[in-house]
């Protein structure tokens, strides 16, 4: 199998070393042998250094028009990775990407392509890094209905929520320190902003649940307005915050969003802390099943997409067919009954109290913690995300509120 690598950035170089490392092993188990012949950059120059220097070309043509079995796209973006992804599978390469952002926009196209052309394409990168849960979905997992997927798949804003779990700092700090160590980008709005984490959702579910949705469609609340004070209203409930990416299908009707949810701090997504991912799937038969490790670096990255490598190698004349339901209801709000820790600021708390007890009189509501700056923090139990907006705008127009906040709480 001779191999195209477009990208020589981080992830790019892990799996030059790792197809190197691995050679012989390939070659005694499986009879095939694996070689990087071409490498794709824009400044080939800054690679003369190299000892395989003469593998590096400057034009996506030459690996088009080359030898190449297998290209491996690690360019990040839509453009202009989508133009070359597009270009090799028609010209009946085997493709593997690691790029979430072209798969949540072009995925299903770029199969459609695949399958006719009598290839494969593979990303089971592009969600989890290093962790392999793509290939269980639809391999291991095949045999389920699967009920639902909660995951924490952006490690930037893990790493951030537990530094301020951890050390009681305010957001602002912990994204700088973030940023100096790395763990986020110098314009981290993809991360914060949930972006990141929406379109790998929109991935898994099309594969778990069969429900094919664009990421920008669905619910997406980031963390940039948690503060520690939130934080500290989750520790009160023996509970953390996370930003958890989840799809849940009920019948035909769909639930799927990217918002902090307080989890209680000793459960399974609330052990997964700093730049760790999890990715957690409910089916039918298997129950739990807990995906775990680093989502992002080099050799995590590197990992998965040779896994893909393999995978091609063992099922080289295998093209399969993804179908997607297209028929479903779709709900932007939470519609199962939930508890919710709801933040109320007020220049009367007596009179907002009162209210609240008066307008939430159907469900069992707990103040949690009163705050001298005229702030509530309470726990409303049971009711979904839909009458917990209709009664939170009655309390508005009551006058004593002057903002309000909330979070859902998974009590699992």
């Amino acid at each position: 199998m001779k191999i195209a690598l477009l990208g020589y950035g981080t992830v790019g170089s892990g799996v030059y070393d790792l197809v190197i490392k691995n050679r012989e092993k390939i070659r005694n188990k499986y009879n095939e042998d694996i070689e990087v012949i071409q490498i794709l950059d824009r400044n080939i120059d800054r690679f003369k250094d190299l000892a395989h220097y003469n593998v590096f070309v400057d034009s996506i043509d030459k690996i088009i028009n080359g030898k190449a079995d297998i290209v491996i796209e690690m360019l990040g973006g839509v453009n202009p990775a989508y133009d070359f992804v597009k270009k090799s599978l028609l010209s009946k390469k085997h493709v593997i990407t690691s790029n979430k952002d072209l798969i949540a926009e072009h995925g299903e196209e770029l199969r459609k392509i695949a399958r006719e052309s009598g290839v494969r394409i593979a990303y089971e990168a592009s969600v989890g890094g290093g962790i392999p849960v793509l290939k269980p979905l639809k391999e291991s997992l095949v045999g389920n209905d699967i009920l639902s997927i909660q995951a924490i798949i952006n490690g930037t804003t893990n790493f951030i929520l537990s530094k301020m779990y951890n050390e009681n700092m305010e957001y602002s700090k912990v994204l700088k320190i973030a940023q100096d160590m790395g763990f986020a980008e110098a314009d981290p709005t993809s991360d914060v902003k949930g972006y990141d984490a929406a379109r790998k959702i929109t991935i898994l579910t099309d594969l778990g649940l069969d429900f094919k949705i664009n990421w920008k469609d669905i619910y997406c609340e980031g963390i940039d307005n948690i503060d520690a004070q939130d934080i500290i209203n989750a520790k009160n409930l023996n509970s953390k915050i996370k930003l958890i990416a989840f799809s849940k299908a009920v019948d035909n009707k769909l639930y799927i969003a990217v918002r902090p949810v307080v989890v209680k701090a000793d459960s399974t997504l609330g052990k997964i802390d700093n730049e760790f991912n999890g990715v957690m799937i409910t089916g039918d038969s298997v129950g739990e099943v807990l995906f775990y490790g680093k989502g992002a670096g080099k050799y995590p990255t590197a990992s998965a997409v040779f896994g893909d490598i393999v995978d091609i190698i063992i099922n080289k004349n295998e093209s399969k067919i993804v179908l997607s339901k297209e028929n479903y209801e779709f709900t932007y709000k939470y519609p199962f009954k939930s508890d919710w820790l709801v933040r109320v600021d007020s220049d009367d708390i007596n009179k907002v109290t009162g209210k609240i007890f008066d307008i939430f009189s159907s469900n069992r509501v707990e103040i949690t913690s009163f705050l001298s700056s005229g702030e509530i923090a309470l726990k409303v139990s049971d009711i979904n995300e839909y009458e917990l907006e209709e009664n939170l705008l009655k309390l508005k127009e009551t006058g004593y509120l002057k903002a309000v906040k909330y979070f859902l709480i998974d009590n699992a």
